[in-house]
């Protein structure tokens, strides 16, 4: 079983191999390309990850391995049953800024991924344009919020509703991953 990757372990990569992203930023990267229809079998989403955040410099060795531990986990995430779906954020000890702004970069991540599978929003539900009006409203979000509960709350909602929205803009138009699995025994 591969190691389970979290915030800290994907950020710490990155910036160990010079690459300004973090590990929320990548995964909601991730997270956006196979919402918006990535085929899992698609073999240029490490191209693309590293065009999107490595300025175009292919990712290095370890990298790549993260990388690709990364994109399994999330893959089985979304195919799992429901709400399998893990944020990449740091954990509940990390300052709530901190959180927060990860968020925003996950968010941000996700709309960028997004945008490169799917450029015809016309064709997607009501509910998918919402979500993605709604993840521009977070991606903007930049009021500082306080360490207390109340924040705590809120911010625990948003990231529950950015996981929700992810998985219906998935289960929308992700479902081709599905139907991929099933015709294409995948070749490891």
């Amino acid at each position: 079983m591969e190691k389970h990757l979290d915030y800290d372990s994907v950020s710490n990569t990155l910036s160990q191999q010079g690459i300004v992203v973090d590990g929320a930023e990548v995964h909601g990267t991730l997270c956006g390309m196979l919402c918006g229809g990535m085929s899992l079998t698609d073999q240029k989403w490490l191209e693309i990850l590293a065009d999107t955040t490595n300025q175009g410099e292919p990712f290095s060795e370890p990298v790549k391995q993260v990388m690709t531990t990364l994109f399994n986990q999330t893959c089985h995430q979304f195919l799992e049953a429901e709400f399998a779906l893990q944020l990449m954020l740091p954990d509940d000890q990390t300052p709530i800024n901190d959180r927060g702004m990860a968020l925003i970069h996950w968010v941000q991540g996700f709309m960028l991924g997004f945008g490169l599978y799917q450029q015809d929003l016309m064709q997607c539900s009501d509910d998918v344009k919402e979500a993605l009006e709604d993840f521009a409203d977070i991606s903007r979000m930049e009021e500082p919020m306080n360490e207390d509960e109340e924040s705590e709350r809120a911010l625990y909602e948003v990231v529950e509703y950015v996981k929700i929205s992810a998985l219906l803009c998935f289960s929308e138009l992700g479902q081709s991953l599905l139907e991929d699995q099933q015709h294409h025994p995948s070749v490891h």
